[in-house]
C-alpha cells in the first residue's frame, strides 16, 4: 500500500461528480481531500464510496433465513463486497418466530462489524394476497413478539428496517415502531391508497421494492404504488430488468413527489457469488435466464448486485451517473442513519471503488494502489 496524494480522473463526493479532487492516503485510510492543486499521483477511474444495500437476503451460497447466525451474515456481506457493496442490511423474510429471533440475536452480535448496518425484517406481517414467495402459513398480524424484538434491537443500538403491510398493523403499532427509531417500510401489501396514507401519517417513511408485491395504481384507485409516489418518502426499487419494466422505473422517477428519495436495492438471494440454486422453505429455487424462480415459476428474490443495478440505471433507464450513484450510496446511507458512508474522508481504501468510463467496477482503491505481483 502506498501513502501520499492521489488524483482520480473523476470523484463522486456524495452528491455530484467532480474532476478536480485529490485525496491523501495514510495507512490505508483517506485522511484528507483537496480541490486545490497538489502534487498527486494519477489514479485511473472514477473514485466513489462503496455501495450500500438495504435489502440483502443472501449471498455466497448463504440465505439469512437458513443461516441466521453471525457467520452467516459475515459470509453474505463478504460475497457482496466482491462486487463493490461495502455495507449491507441483512434481510430476514417471513418465517417461523424462532428464525426471526435468531436473526435478531445475530444482528446484535454483529453490530460492530463495519459492513453490517443492522437488520431488515421483511415480513411476516404482510398481506397473504401480496406475499410473493413468502411462506403463507407464517404470515400473521404484527404482534408483541416482533415489537419486543425490534425494541431489543434498538436498545442494543442496531438499526432496524421493518417491512410490513398497513392491513397487518394498526396505526398505533406503526407509531410505536417509529418511536423506537425503526424505519417502517410499506410493502407486500394489498392496501388502498388511503390505508397507505394513514400508515405514513402514523410514522411509516419508506416503501419496499416499489411496484413489486403491492397494490397497483389505476385511474380511480391509486393503490400503494400511487400513494407512495405521491407521499414524498423514500422507496426502494429493484433494477434488474426482471422485477419491474424499465419504462415503469422511468415513469416512477419522473412522477414521484418533491421530497421523494428513491434508492436501489438488490433483494439479492444466495446465488450472488454462490451456486445457481438454493433452498427456501424446503423448495429449490433455481436461477433460470437471470430469474430466480420457485417450483411454481414465481419470482423468488433477485440475482442482482448494486453494481449491476446502478449500471442498468445509467445505461437502460437513462439517468445521469451521479443520480445513480446517489441511489446506491448517498440515499440508502442517509436513510439507515450512516451518512458518513456517502463520503470518502476517514474511510478505508478497501471501502472505496474505482469505476471505468462504462460505470463498471474496476476494483477497490486498495487494489489500484497495490503493485501487481511479478
Amino acid at each position: 500500500m502506498t501513502d501520499g496524494w492521489f488524483k482520480p480522473d473523476r470523484f463522486f463526493d456524495g452528491q455530484d461528480i467532480v474532476d478536480d479532487m485529490a485525496v491523501r492516503v495514510a495507512d490505508g485510510m483517506i485522511v484528507e481531500t483537496s480541490r486545490a492543486s497538489v502534487p498527486a499521483t494519477a489514479l485511473s477511474g472514477l473514485l466513489t464510496p462503496g455501495f450500500v444495500d438495504l435489502q440483502v437476503n443472501g449471498g455466497g451460497g448463504v440465505l439469512l433465513n437458513n443461516t441466521p447466525t453471525v457467520d452467516g451474515i459475515a459470509q453474505i456481506a463478504a460475497a457482496h463486497r466482491r462486487f463493490g457493496t461495502a455495507a449491507i442490511l441483512p434481510t430476514v423474510i417471513t418465517d417461523h418466530p424462532a428464525v426471526l429471533a435468531q436473526a435478531a440475536a445475530a444482528a446484535i452480535a454483529a453490530k460492530d462489524a463495519p459492513d453490517i448496518l443492522g437488520l431488515h425484517i421483511e415480513g411476516p406481517h404482510i398481506s397473504v394476497a401480496k406475499r410473493g414467495t413468502h411462506r403463507a402459513e407464517c404470515i400473521r398480524p404484527l404482534d408483541q413478539d416482533t415489537l419486543t424484538i425490534v425494541s431489543d434491537l434498538r436498545k442494543a443500538g442496531v438499526a432496524v428496517m421493518i417491512t410490513l403491510a398497513p392491513e397487518a398493523a394498526t396505526p398505533a403499532q406503526i407509531a410505536l415502531l417509529a418511536e423506537m427509531g425503526a424505519i417502517v417500510s410499506l410493502g407486500h401489501t394489498d392496501a388502498t391508497a388511503e390505508e397507505v396514507e394513514a400508515a405514513i401519517k402514523a410514522g411509516a417513511r419508506c416503501g419496499t421494492h416499489l411496484f413489486n408485491a403491492m397494490s397497483s395504481m389505476t385511474s380511480r384507485a391509486p393503490g400503494a404504488v400511487g400513494a407512495i409516489l405521491n407521499a414524498g418518502i423514500a422507496f426502494g426499487m429493484i433494477c434488474d430488468g426482471v422485477h419491474v419494466d424499465d419504462r415503469m422505473l422511468r415513469l416512477a422517477l419522473r412522477a414521484c413527489a418533491a421530497g421523494s428519495a428513491p434508492f436501489l436495492v438488490s433483494d439479492a438471494m444466495a446465488t450472488v457469488g454462490g451456486e445457481p440454486q438454493f433452498t427456501l422453505y424446503g423448495q429449490t429455487i433455481r436461477l433460470q435466464e437471470g430469474r430466480l424462480v420457485n417450483a411454481g415459476g414465481n419470482l423468488a428474490g433477485a440475482h442482482l448486485t448494486q453494481a449491476e443495478g446502478m449500471r442498468r440505471m445509467v445505461h437502460h433507464i437513462g439517468i445521469p451517473l451521479a443520480d445513480a450513484l446517489r441511489m446506491v450510496v448517498t440515499t440508502p446511507a442517509t436513510l439507515i442513519g450512516h451518512p458518513r458512508l456517502a463520503h470518502v474522508l476517514e474511510r478505508c481504501t478497501d471501502d472505496l471503488l474505482l469505476l471505468d468510463t462504462a460505470s463498471r467496477v474496476l476494483g477497490t482503491m486498495t487494489q489500484s494502489l497495490t503493485p501487481a505481483k511479478a
